[in-house]
């Protein structure tokens, strides 16, 4: 009920939390299309997302979760694949990491025209006039620090520290994209703009408040003007910087399952912020049955004792293989509460069996193994740079060094989590020991870190 939602938002006592399934690629799948058909197809894109409408009954619904539609307008290119939207591998402001970032002329400011902008527009109109009356729509952007990184690649990491007014310069251009696309999707009648920066859990608090508070305080100060809502999406643990994000005063804040919801909403409701979050993307939505997200939604909402500035949602945009029914129990579990929280009363999920998990030896080691855990890397924004940073440190060391990747789509790597103790995703482990938890090092920093296990293991 888009009525339930817009309440929300406008911090209202209501009957019920309101449920926003993020179903991305996802949509996609319950038609049997690609992701890639879904994301470049608005025949294929609209009829997926009536289909979620029907079978999830949102009162909230973004329309299109793909955070690379400006970096593509911008010269980025991209790898696309069947399962998950496409991600950056070219970035056209990547270079050595001893000169600044400089944002050329080439770089110019998204039109309606640009790239797959008139897909996304033509999509959002025909939701509109399809259910807008009934469902409270979203339309996505990409926020101005993913968006950088996109420009810049890795370096923009280290540009923090020796080139902050390049830096500074870089983050102004990405901010006045990201208002031209609310721009167009409000006209295009979109509620609420949701800015998503999943590297935002990435950096420090310090950095947030140097570099992106002024930015996203005229962000939404500049959706507000317009009539519309919004919303500061983040991925990853961004425990640190949840406060420094309420102080830019959005409408609402979404978070992922990385991030406690409960000592969250005590920061939002200081604020008088709307708490979007937070089922777990992979070890309920995607690898349990549809009892386990019954049991988990209810348990979820029963935690929250004010409904009040609360919604509903996965953490993310949920993976493309997510079964329907468990999206469906969700749905069930967040409009009839009551009855799903009786039929799940007697149910246990099941605890996940580490036994067959063999660990390295970590003691024992020929050379440095470095081991990276992440959501998914191809999908994953925060884990794709985290990612990056690794295979860069491989590309130095060569054979000096192992590397491998743990992505938590799978069972067996659920499981090796939670025998290491993994506390959030991405995080990067060097033989064995955690040395970066959601937060992306530097080159200087990881390679300094794989010499120094380097010489450890000859000591």
């Amino acid at each position: 009920m888009k009525e339930l939602l817009l309440r929300t938002l406008r911090h209202e006592k209501v009957e019920r939390a309101p449920w926003v399934p993020f179903a991305g690629v996802h949509a996609g799948k319950i038609m049997g299309y690609t992701a890639t058909e879904m994301l470049t197809d608005a025949d294929k894109a609209f009829e997926a997302l009536m289909e979620v409408n029907r079978l999830y009954r949102p009162d909230g619904q973004p329309v299109i979760f793909d955070l690379q539609i400006e970096a593509e307008c911008l010269g980025c290119g991209l790898t696309w694949v069947d399962n998950c939207p496409p991600s950056v591998c070219e970035h056209p402001l990547d270079g050595s990491d001893e000169e600044p970032p400089v944002t050329p002329c080439s770089c110019k400011i998204p039109t309606k025209e640009s790239g797959r902008i008139p897909y996304v527009l033509d999509v959002m109109r025909r939701m509109k006039e399809a259910v807008g009356d009934t469902t409270a729509l979203y339309g996505l952007v990409c926020g101005p620090f993913t968006l950088a990184s996109h420009l810049r690649g890795n370096n923009l990491f280290t540009d923090m520290y020796d080139f902050e007014d390049e830096v500074n310069d870089l983050f102004d251009f990405c901010k006045r994209v990201c208002m031209r696309m609310a721009d167009y999707y409000l006209e295009a009648g979109m509620d609420v703009i949701a800015v998503v920066d999943p590297l935002i859990s990435q950096i420090s608090t310090s950095h947030f408040e140097q570099f992106m508070t002024g930015l996203y305080t005229e962000i939404f100060a500049h959706i507000r003007e317009r009539g519309g809502y919004s919303s500061f999406f983040v991925c990853g643990d961004a425990t640190r910087n949840i406060e420094a994000m309420c102080k830019t005063n959005p409408d609402a804040v979404s978070i992922d399952e990385n991030v406690n919801l409960l000592a969250a909403k005590r920061i939002t409701d200081r604020y008088n912020i709307v708490l979007g979050g937070n089922i777990p993307l992979t070890s309920i939505m995607l690898l349990g049955n549809q009892q386990d997200n019954m049991k988990f939604a209810v348990d979820l909402l029963d935690s929250v004792k004010d409904k009040t500035n609360f919604i509903l949602s996965p953490g993310c945009d949920m993976p493309y293989d997510t079964p329907v029914e468990n999206v469906i129990g969700v749905a069930q579990a967040a409009l009839e509460t009551d009855a799903v929280r009786e039929m799940v009363k007697n149910y246990q999920t099941a605890e996940i069996d580490t036994a067959n998990v063999v660990l390295p030896d970590y003691e024992h080691l020929k050379k440095p193994l470095v081991e990276v855990f992440t959501l998914d890397s191809a999908q994953c924004a925060a884990c794709g740079y985290m990612m990056n940073a690794a295979n860069g440190i491989k590309a130095v060391f060569g054979d000096a060094m192992d590397l491998v990747e743990y992505k938590f789509i799978y069972k067996e790597n659920v499981a090796r989590c939670v025998k290491m103790g993994v506390p959030n995703l991405p995080s990067m482990y060097i033989n064995g020991q955690l040395k970066y938890r959601s937060i992306i090092p530097t080159r200087a920093e990881l390679e300094g870190a794989v010499r120094e296990a380097i010489e450890a293991l000859k000591a």
